[in-house]
């Protein structure tokens, strides 16, 4: 069985709250589908909230069997995960 290509989810520059039921939507779609990449390197300030919601996608895609990466994290995503102290979570999914 040939692999799945994954879907590219893009973050935008601001993850706030008016941000999130936009990125949700697409998480939402692309988990379902199969495997996803988050595309991160243009996030210049990022939401606690918004944080969490990529791992709540990605401990449900983990749940389906698909992967779930998050490619290229911008330097202010990579500060507010090691800020917050979610660096062990995020650990296993970021790609360079």
């Amino acid at each position: 069985m040939a692999q799945q290509e994954a879907s590219a989810v893009t973050l935008p520059e601001v993850i706030d709250l008016d941000a999130l039921d936009a990125i949700r939507d697409k998480l939402i779609d692309a988990v379902e589908d199969g495997p996803v990449t988050v595309v991160a390197s243009s996030v210049q300030r990022v939401a606690t909230n918004g944080l969490l919601m990529l791992i709540s996608a990605a401990e449900t895609a983990r749940r389906n069997h698909n992967e779930f990466a998050v490619e290229a994290p911008s330097a202010a995503m990579l500060a507010a995960i090691e800020r917050l102290g979610l660096g062990t979570q995020f650990s296993g999914m970021m790609k360079p």
